[in-house]
C-alpha cells in the first residue's frame, strides 16, 4: 500500500481509492490511497482527470501557503535636542588681566639723617602734601636739639609707613609710601594685531576677586606709540574713578574691553557648529527632518556666535545629537528647556 503527498484535510473516493487530505500546523497534506482491486479501463480513463484537477489545486494551494514579503518598516526617528535661533546683543570683546596701580604714588625720603623719634601717621591715614609723618632727632654735635619732620610729597592716603620709633634713618632710607588713590591704573599689553581696534576713551570693564558681584567701569587712556618687540604688544592703560577707594593698590584685575557691539543679531550656540571656517555647517529640524545647511559666522560671545547668513530667526537648530544625522534623515526633537 502506497501514499502520496498533497494537501488538505477532508476524505473523498475516486475510482479504486480514497483521497484523504490532512492539516499539520502550516502546512497540509493531501493522500491518495489505492484499494487492491483490478481496474477496467472505463475508470482508468474517469480517474484520469480528477488527478490532473487535483495537482492545479495543489499549485493554487501551495501558491497561497507561501509566505509573503515583509512589509519594509519605516526608518525610526533619531532623537535630538535642539535650540532656536534668537537675537540678541552680541559684543566683542579682549579679556586681560593686571595689577591695579594708584594714579600718583610716591616713596617718601627724609632729608637728614638720624633717629624716628615719633610717628603722627598711621597706615591707612589720609595725608595732605606738606604735612609731616614722622620725625626725626638730629642727634648731631653743638646743635641745639630740634626734631626735623619728614613731610608728604603728595596729597593722599598713607599707603605704608616703612619705618619704627628709634630707627636710625639716611637721606636713602623709605620711611613711607604715600597714594593718590582717587583714581587707579591697570597697564596691559596688548597684541598688534588689537591696536587698531583701540582707540583712548574706549571703555574697559574691570573685575576684582574683593568685589566679585560688582563690575567698575575704566577707560582707555595710554596707548603706546612703540611695539616691544620681544613680544610684538604694546602697551595699554586703563584708568578707572575710585571715590570709595575700594579699589586697592596691588590689587590683581580682570580687563574687558569691547572692541565691537552688534545689536539684535541672530545667535546660535557654539554646539551646533560642525566644521571649521569658511565651511561651517548646522542641522536644521523641519518637519521632523534633519536638513544640512552651510552658515557664515560673526563675531562671538562667551558660548553664542553670530550668524551672519543661513539662518533666521526661530529656526529650530540641533545641538545634540548631529553626529548620527544626514540630510533628510527623520528626527524626534527635543527642545531645549529656557
Amino acid at each position: 500500500m502506497k501514499y502520496k503527498k498533497i494537501l488538505t484535510k477532508k476524505q473523498e473516493k475516486l475510482g479504486d481509492g480514497s483521497i484523504l487530505f490532512e492539516t499539520r500546523g502550516r502546512f497540509s497534506f493531501l493522500y491518495y490511497k489505492k484499494e487492491n482491486r483490478p481496474l477496467d479501463s472505463s475508470v482508468r480513463k474517469s480517474r484520469t482527470v480528477p488527478v490532473f484537477l487535483m495537482m492545479i489545486c495543489c499549485v493554487f494551494l501551495l501558491s497561497g501557503c507561501a509566505p509573503g514579503k515583509a512589509k519594509e518598516k519605516p526608518p525610526e526617528a533619531i532623537p535630538v535636542k535642539v535650540d532656536k535661533v534668537k537675537l540678541q546683543e552680541l559684543d566683542e570683546t579682549l579679556d586681560y588681566s593686571g595689577d591695579i596701580k594708584a594714579q600718583d604714588e610716591a616713596v617718601i625720603y627724609p632729608k637728614i639723617s638720624g633717629k624716628i623719634i615719633e610717628k603722627v601717621k598711621e597706615d591707612g591715614a589720609l595725608v595732605n602734601k606738606g604735612e609731616a609723618i614722622c620725625y626725626i632727632d638730629r642727634d648731631e654735635v653743638g646743635l641745639k636739639f630740634q626734631k626735623a619732620p619728614v613731610e608728604s610729597t603728595l596729597t593722599g592716603i598713607l599707603g605704608r609707613v616703612y619705618v619704627d620709633i628709634g630707627q636710625n634713618v639716611t637721606a636713602n632710607t623709605p620711611v613711607a609710601l604715600v597714594v593718590s588713590a582717587d583714581k587707579v591704573k591697570i597697564e596691559l599689553d596688548i597684541p598688534e594685531k588689537y591696536l587698531s581696534k583701540i582707540t583712548l576713551g574706549q571703555q574697559a570693564q574691570i573685575s576684582v576677586d574683593s568685589w566679585e558681584e560688582e563690575k567698575f567701569t575704566g577707560s582707555v587712556t595710554k596707548i603706546s606709540p612703540v611695539i616691544d618687540l620681544s613680544t610684538r604688544t604694546a602697551p595699554v592703560e586703563i584708568t578707572a574713578a575710585n571715590k570709595e577707594y575700594r579699589l586697592k593698590s596691588g590689587m590683581f584685575a580682570k580687563v574687558r574691553l569691547v572692541i565691537e557691539a552688534r545689536n539684535n543679531v541672530p545667535v546660535i550656540l557654539r554646539e551646533a557648529i560642525m566644521g571649521h571656517d569658511p565651511d561651517n555647517y548646522v542641522f536644521v529640524v523641519q518637519d521632523k527632518k534633519a536638513v544640512l545647511k552651510k552658515i557664515s559666522l560673526g563675531i562671538r560671545q562667551g558660548p553664542y556666535f553670530e550668524v551672519r547668513q543661513g539662518l533666521k530667526d526661530g529656526d529650530a537648530v540641533v545641538i545634540m545629537g548631529q553626529q548620527l544625522l544626514a540630510d533628510g534623515a527623520s528626527v524626534e526633537p527635543e527642545a531645549e528647556k529656557e
